[in-house]
């Protein structure tokens, strides 16, 4: 049995790390473009959850997204998996933008079972245990049901996107049929949203599983849906689109992109 109040606490104690740090210019480095940064805090959360959560869990594989020590990086369908996104909108961290979470994601068997969200800046937390709700910090949440234009979509895509033409063509669709738009920067707390109806729906074109392994046990048991833009599973092994939202908006948003598919 997970001691999933640990967990929590861990997370917390992690969030408390972004929320206290002080960037300067030597602890930012970049990986594979420009704007794609990794800090020393990254770096030293991660190691901090990995060396913590270990010993809850002594025979789980961790599948975090940055190099360090105890990181498999990789998925398991079989036993458990912890999923870490030590600073998910790390380009919202380093420039003060104070939109930035700590995701911890549990796999057992190549089911995601529990998820805790943590935005330090706001104190909030979203936690999800698989068969026991989704709450943000004590107060149970659930997606209300409406359509797109009822509420905000929000949308994210990487800088140096592949389809980039066709992926504003599906957004200018989206944006013609909802009530609005935004673009948080933190895959994980817009996908949060979704549970709490803050977010009406959420589409993002490339995620790693440890971007919305948490955000997705929370937003199934809020009531809403997540899969990849196809309407098939997320991956839990590589990177895949995913698109979330109330019931109703999500068949909305899955309908409108398959119409444009349709077209090519």
């Amino acid at each position: 049995m997970i001691d999933y109040a640990r967990v929590e606490h861990l997370v917390r104690q992690a969030g408390q790390m972004i929320r206290d740090a002080h960037v300067s210019v030597e602890q930012v480095h970049t990986k594979k473009s420009k704007l794609d940064f990794v800090t020393d805090y990254d770096l030293r959360i991660q190691q901090y959850l990995i060396e913590n959560l270990r010993p809850l869990v002594p025979e789980a594989v961790f599948f975090g997204e940055e190099i360090t020590d105890g990181n498999d990086a990789r998925g398991s369908e079989k036993g458990f998996c912890f999923y870490l996104d030590p600073i998910d909108g790390t380009t919202n961290f380093v420039f003060g933008y104070h939109h930035s979470c700590v995701s911890v994601g549990i796999s057992k068997d190549g089911r995601i079972i529990a998820g805790f969200v943590f935005n330090p800046y706001n104190n909030e937390m979203y936690r999800a245990v698989r068969g026991q709700g989704a709450y943000l910090n004590d107060r149970r949440i659930w997606t209300e049901n409406r359509r797109l234009k009822d509420g905000i979509l929000a949308f994210d895509a990487p800088v140096n996107l592949e389809h980039e033409a066709e992926f504003f063509e599906v957004l200018r669709a989206l944006y013609r049929e909802t009530g609005t738009i935004r673009s948080g920067g933190s895959a994980a707390i817009d996908l949060c949203r979704v549970a709490t109806g803050s977010n009406v729906a959420c589409l993002e074109e490339l995620l790693s599983p440890y971007d919305f392994a948490a955000a997705s046990v929370i937003i199934e048991e809020a009531g809403g849906v997540i899969t990849q833009a196809d309407g098939s599973p997320v991956s839990l092994t590589g990177d895949c689109s995913v698109i979330a939202g109330a019931p109703l908006a999500y068949e909305q948003m899955k309908e409108i992109m398959q119409g444009i598919r349709n077209k090519k």
